[in-house]
Order: C-alpha cells, then structure tokens, then sequence
C-alpha cells in the first residue's frame, strides 16, 4: 500500500494503464495544463505518481458528468494547488455525487479497463461483496459511482469482514444523516413555489455533500489521531492512563 508521500515511480504507460485510459489521453491533458509535469529521472524518464492518478480520476469524472473541457480547467484552476491525492479523491467524491445512480452491464474486459487494472476471480469476489459489481451471465452488473472506490479497497490489508462492516456503519449513519437534513431542508421550504424547492434542491445537494465530507474527513482524523495518540500512551481511546485514577 502506498502513502500520499512516497515518489512518483510509475512511467507514463503504467500511469495510463492504472487510469484506465491512453496515453494520448494523458499526454493531452499534460499539455492541457490539467496534470502536473512528471519527475524527470534517469535516462530523461518521466515518472509519475499518486497525485497523477488522483487528479486522471477527477478528470474522467467530470468528464462522466458531462463537464465540457473548458469548465474542467476552470475547475482545476480553482482548486488549491497543493491538494493531496486524498484530497482530490474527496473533490472526486463530491463531483461524483452529482449525478444519479448508474448501473452499466459491461464485459469482463470492459471492467478490467475501468477499473484500471486487471482483475483475479478472487477481486471479482470481494467487489461483488461490496455490492460494486454483480454477474449477470457472461456479463457484470456495476456501480460506476462505486467501481474506482471498490478497486481502491482491494487493496486496503484489511479483512474482508471489516471493510463490509464498515460500509454497513457508513450507510446506516449517511442515511440518518441524509433524512435528518432531509427534514430539516423540508420544513424550511415548506411554504415555498414547487420551482422554489427544486432550485433550491439542486444548489444544496452538492453543497451538503461537500459539508458532510469536509465532517466526516476531519472526525474520521480527530478519532484515527486519537487512537495513535491511546496506542503509543498505553491507555484506551477516550479512556485515561492505566493505573490513574478517575475523578
């Protein structure tokens, strides 16, 4: 597993592969302006990196969403430009919740070129266990919003029961998250024109979704910190040191 820090090691090839695109495409948006120049490195190779793949992924994403080349650069452009690849995932993620859900039949090929690399039966599995992907005979059933979050986690050393478990966190707490704000956007507006609503349903939705990561990604690092924070101090999270009494 990698970090967000570790050095650009893949040429423009391996990037294009991991991307699930060509490298006419990466070489266009490098001359675009919308990635980053490689790390030049021996024999005046270009190497890239996670930063590299973060922002081919948000790229592809727009794209999915039918964001025109010019409102894709002027997006990047307002994007800070020291984002971490974690934080062009969230931006990703944010974009991504835009559009409903979309469910594709595609071939064993076509899903190894979306997903960015090729995959064993045992990967087929684990994804299906994620509800990412379902077989429908010769053909699979997937979650396009879902696929490149699934692949990520194939590869995340942790056990199969864990990560289900997780997502089953997630989903039970979004969804009361997702109505409670539901209800309160729903009395506020409760009195206004249907047009009224609709409009005003349109510009929160991505507003709300981007306030949820911007929480969550800073509890979920409140909490982590915390952890490390209990673990190197021998006491439980949220607990006291072994030993010291309590008031």
């Amino acid at each position: 597993m990698t970090t967000d820090t570790e050095e650009p090691t893949l040429t423009i090839d391996e990037l294009a592969a991991r991307a699930g695109v060509t490298v006419r495409t990466v070489r266009f948006y490098s001359t675009r302006g919308l990635l980053p120049p490689p790390v030049i490195g021996p024999r005046r190779v270009g190497h890239y990196g996670r930063e590299h793949l973060a922002r081919l992924a948000l790229i592809e994403e727009m794209q999915h969403q039918g964001m025109t080349l010019a409102a894709i650069e002027r997006h990047l452009r307002q994007l800070p430009p020291d984002l971490t690849p974690h934080d062009l995932a969230i931006q990703r993620a944010v974009v991504a919740s835009w559009a409903p859900d979309t469910v594709e039949t595609v071939s064993r090929r076509e899903l190894e070129r979306r997903a960015g690399r090729p995959l064993a039966d045992e990967d087929v599995e684990r994804l299906a266990a994620m509800n990412v992907v379902a077989r429908d005979g010769e053909s699979f059933r997937v979650d396009c919003g879902l696929l490149r979050l699934g692949v990520q986690l194939l590869d995340v050393p942790l056990a199969q029961e864990t990560i289900l478990a997780a997502r089953t966190a997630l989903v039970e707490h979004a969804r009361a998250a997702a109505h409670e704000l539901s209800r309160l956007l729903r009395d506020a507006v409760a009195e206004r024109d249907t047009r009224d609503v609709k409009s005003l349903s349109a510009h929160m939705h991505p507003l709300v979704v981007q306030a949820l990561l911007t929480t969550f990604q800073r509890s979920l690092k409140e909490a982590l910190q915390e952890w490390v924070d209990s673990a190197t101090q021998g006491r439980p999270p949220g607990g006291h040191d072994r030993g010291t009494p309590t008031a």
